[in-house]
């Protein structure tokens, strides 16, 4: 590792891995205070756009997290021949595609849960838009849980400005959480969050993803086909506004598919209050402030 990164950090034991490299738990040397630290291992990376990528990812990261509670903060950055070495929050709640996995019952996850980790994402992902970052990569891998049980958003290593209204383009993201004009290859924008984020509420509630296939292949044709289903045998206990918050996300018609602004200010309060028509506050809350226990 970087001698920069010895002389100031601790390193300690492996508490991740990923595609292009691996996540270790670190302390500060000065203070004590526990971290994680994210090393990229370049030889990994397999083009020009991926190496891009990863030196941009602490720019944009810091960008997309600074005030923003619901994002992984980076303190620290070194580079070395063969490593670029990210110091960041430890999140030890664990991330989201392992909550799925681990419920128990006919669903992940129950309405009023799900409900709260798309309120802490939308408020993420809307802060992020306002600053011209587009995240790109929205899945359930992604969004890390600290030790307050708060959501935090990570991974910006796909992420891009699309600021000035630039369109973006490029096919990257996770088969099933990829939105169709990605697949189609074609100029896009922000929305592209929206849609992912559509797929990770449609996961939660159902346990199945909206469009699969036997391959990626496969599962890229039914994005762009869009034929969105609720299965009665997973759905049936599902709640209309919560499905019809699935559909405003997932819509193929970009101009027509909300923003995480409008997710955040309007269908998810109102997601909300179809539960508790009784206990909600017409003043519409903050919602990082909102621990929905009820």
């Amino acid at each position: 590792m970087s001698a920069g990164l010895r002389k100031e950090y601790g390193i300690g034991e492996v508490i991740g891995r990923g595609r292009f490299g691996t996540v270790f738990r670190c302390h500060s040397l000065e203070s004590g205070e526990v971290f994680a630290v994210k090393s990229v291992d370049k030889s990994l990376l397999a083009d020009d756009i991926d190496l891009e990528g990863a030196e941009q990812e602490a720019k944009i990261t810091q960008i997309a997290s600074a005030g923003n509670p619901h994002v992984v903060q980076i303190y620290d950055v070194y580079e070395d021949e063969n490593f670029i070495h990210l110091v960041m929050d430890l999140c030890e709640g664990g991330d989201l595609f392992d909550r799925i996995a681990a419920s128990e019952g006919a669903a992940p996850m129950g309405e009023l849960e799900a409900a709260e980790v798309m309120a802490g994402l939308m408020e993420a992902v809307m802060a992020c838009h306002q600053r011209g970052v587009a995240h790109r990569d929205l899945k359930p891998d992604n969004l890390l849980f600290d030790g307050e049980g708060r959501l935090r958003l990570a991974d910006f290593g796909s992420a891009a400005f699309f600021g000035d209204r630039r369109p973006m383009t490029g096919m990257v993201g996770t088969p099933y959480y990829v939105a169709p004009e990605v697949v189609k290859e074609i100029e896009y924008g922000e929305k592209i969050d929206v849609w992912s984020a559509g797929v990770i509420l449609y996961i939660m509630l159902g346990g199945i993803p909206p469009f699969y296939g036997d391959d990626a292949k496969e599962i890229f044709e039914a994005v762009v086909r869009g034929n969105l289903r609720f299965p009665t045998a997973v759905f049936s206990g599902v709640r209309s506004s919560a499905k019809d918050l699935i559909r405003r996300m997932l819509c193929k018609d970009v101009s027509r598919r909300l923003s995480a602004a409008q997710v955040l200010g309007m269908y998810v309060p109102l997601f909300v209050f179809s539960l508790f028509p009784f206990s909600f506050s017409l003043g519409f809350p903050v919602w990082g402030n909102w621990g929905f226990s009820a």
